[in-house]
């Protein structure tokens, strides 16, 4: 039910006049920062918890970092600017980060930002965050020789480090809260006390979180935007009415692909459709090399010839994806491989080897089952043209769909699935968020985001691992290149590549994509015209 505050406030959003959209970034040199006003931001699909402390879930990734910072942030070219941290240094060999902490800052219950909070952050990423476990796996300990230094101590180089700090990433949190607790089911994970510039008020499962600007930000004036309400609304047609009536004023992959172009020409919206630099967005299908039956590469091959991605894009993606047969996808130009193609799409090739393979089909003419999983951040569309491409080549491809909880607990707890339809993004860098899909060491039941397809290739594991600390731009590129070559030949998985992102945001709304975050930013730029 909502309460009483929830009503207030969207009782005024709903008789409020007609909002209008603008492109994330530019902001018109004449106008200045506005204080007041509350933004209405569409989130899709509800996360089931705010703090992106032990997930990379899209949802907590976006909504944490207005809570929870992290020690930088970054321009649209990933160089790090200040946030918790006001300075930093690396050591000539890369073993040592040096980092100077801000002063004065508070926790939301008052309590002081020290140290301690970072250094207990780290180590708690390190251990139970699913990218975290590669982005911090050469630390060997974090010292804290005063209250705002931090000195973090590696054993080998990790030279992706300085761009792993923004809040999304890696959310410093209270050790005063999280410290002698259970870190998955600790309630601030849902209800957080944060650094940031807008404070957690109230979440109502099933229709909003509540934020409200924090009067004792360190960064003053900021943020200028009274309060933030993020509201859940999981029908597409929903989410796009709320957004022409006014009843919201900035949606995430909030409107059917269908109705961009529409939206594109209606007076007063623009369509942002930003890949931002430090999400880079990639799906995939993963196999689960678990299931008998896919454990052959053969069958693996024969399902990627049935699966016609570029038909796809046109098809679910109305052509706004790009689409890429490699592991690392297009818009991270300096490591993708280009020559990586997919496997010629061939339904009678397809049909042709399950029948040498002794799969044959039944009287209902069909070989055998799968079930086809989908995490609720892919488009339902892609499921079902899976389903209707192995339908093609016998295989009864079963969708089951969940809320996203319930499809995490499935897929990474349960592994109750044989192909499943994942949203696992590129993310600023390929030891980052490409190496935790396919490194043995990533396996583990229960981390969400990790290594689902239970995908083990020693040289594999060797390229991922030479290629997270070194530090010779060339040699590195190299190491990608052939760790791309040898999981496209593997097939754990069939790589779709870039998925459309789009972003509607009133033309009253500055500057609610000021770094290169995007909209995984803390929001402390963003105003609203009168």
């Amino acid at each position: 039910m909502m309460t009483s505050v929830g009503k207030r406030f969207f009782g005024g959003l709903l008789i409020a006049g007609f909002i209008g959209l603008h492109p994330a970034v530019a902001t018109e040199a004449s106008t200045a920062p506005v204080r007041g006003g509350t933004l209405t931001w569409l989130v899709t699909p509800e996360p089931s918890s705010i703090v992106p402390l032990t997930t990379t879930a899209g949802g907590n990734a976006e909504i944490g970092p207005k809570v929870v910072e992290g020690l930088l942030t970054y321009d649209q070219k990933l160089n790090p600017k200040p946030l918790l941290a006001t300075a930093w240094s690396v050591s000539k060999d890369g073993l040592q980060y040096r980092f100077t902490l801000r002063r004065g800052v508070k926790w939301h219950d008052g309590t002081s930002f020290t140290s301690d909070d970072v250094a207990y952050s780290i180590l708690t990423l390190k251990q139970a965050h699913p990218r975290g476990r590669s982005t911090f796996a050469n630390v060997t300990d974090v010292r804290t020789p005063d209250p705002y230094t931090v000195v973090i101590e590696l054993s080998k180089p990790a030279p992706f480090l300085l761009t792993a700090l923004s809040g999304s990433e890696s959310p410093i949190v209270p050790k005063h809260v999280y410290q002698g607790t259970d870190i998955v089911s600790n309630p601030h994970n849902s209800a957080p006390i944060g650094t940031g510039p807008f404070v957690f008020k109230e979440f109502v499962r099933g229709d909003h979180i509540l934020l409200e600007r924090n009067p004792d930000y360190w960064d003053k004036p900021k943020p200028y935007v009274d309060r933030i309400i993020v509201r859940f609304l999981p029908d597409a047609a929903a989410r796009a009415a709320a957004l022409e009536t006014g009843a919201a004023n900035l949606g995430d992959q909030a409107i059917p692909l269908a109705d961009v172009k529409r939206f594109s020409t209606l007076p007063g919206f623009q369509v942002d459709t930003t890949n931002w630099p430090y999400a880079s967005n990639h799906q995939q299908l993963i196999f689960n090399l678990d299931t008998p039956v896919l454990k052959d590469k053969a069958v693996r091959r024969a399902i990627s010839q049935a699966v016609d991605v570029n038909a796809l894009n046109r098809v679910v993606w109305y052509g706004y994806g790009t689409v890429s047969a490699a592991a690392i996808g297009v818009a991270n130009s300096r490591y993708h491989d280009p020559d990586i193609h997919y496997f010629p799409y061939d339904s009678a090739q397809a049909n042709a080897t399950l029948d040498s393979l002794g799969l044959k089909r039944g009287p209902d003419g069909k070989r055998f089952a799968l079930r086809l999983l989908y995490n609720p951040f892919q488009d339902p569309r892609a499921a079902e043209f899976v389903r209707q491409s192995l339908a093609r080549i016998g295989i009864d491809a079963q969708v089951q769909s969940y809320d996203f909880g319930t499809y995490v607990v499935k897929a990474y707890t349960d592994r109750a699935f044989d192909i499943t339809l994942e949203a696992l993004a590129n993310v600023f860098d390929p030891t980052v968020g490409v190496q935790r899909v396919f490194w043995s060491k990533n396996f583990k039941i229960g981390l969400p985001f990790s290594n689902a397809a239970h995908y083990s290739n020693p040289e594999v594991d060797r390229l991922l691992e030479a290629a997270s600390v070194e530090t010779d731009e060339n040699e590195r590129r190299q190491l990608f290149r052939q760790f791309q070559r040898i999981v496209h030949d593997d097939i754990p998985s069939i790589e779709f590549g870039a998925n459309p992102n789009v972003t509607i945001a009133s033309t009253k709304v500055k500057d609610y994509a000021s770094t290169g975050e995007g909209l995984r930013g803390n929001f402390a730029d963003l105003y609203i015209l009168p």
